[in-house]
């Protein structure tokens, strides 16, 4: 799975415009995260199929700024979950340095070394 940038315009509709273009592009989203409290936000997205966003998105003049490799975790939906996860991560040396909640119950989490991650949680 890929988790994609795109620096969006913090304006009412500007959301609607990157949903719009991925969805015409038949590309489900399987989690999204959007911060920026001024001008500007990233609006982060997690797909299966990168290449097809990144076209949609050209279509429609918009661009990703940063495409992140990422690995997605079942998480059950209870308190502690995430301090589990991120002890083992941590107790094998991987930093994290993206984290967030995907639909179905799932952990979506980067690190500059993928491999030990991938390692660590199996």
């Amino acid at each position: 799975m890929h988790d994609l940038v795109i620096d969006i315009d913090n304006t009412p509709g500007a959301l609607a415009e990157v949903a719009a273009a991925i969805s015409d592009a038949g590309v489900n989203l399987a989690a999204a995260t959007c911060v920026g409290a001024a001008d500007r936000a990233e609006l982060h997205i997690l797909v299966p199929h990168a290449e097809a966003v990144r076209h949609a998105l050209g279509i429609s003049h918009l661009a990703v700024s940063r495409e992140h490799e990422v690995t997605v975790v079942d998480v059950a939906d209870r308190p502690g979950e995430l301090a589990d996860i991120a002890r083992k991560v941590a107790a094998a040396g991987v930093n994290l340095d993206l984290v967030y909640v995907a639909t179905g119950n799932r952990l979506v989490l980067g690190a500059p070394d993928m491999d030990a991650l991938r390692a660590a949680l199996a």
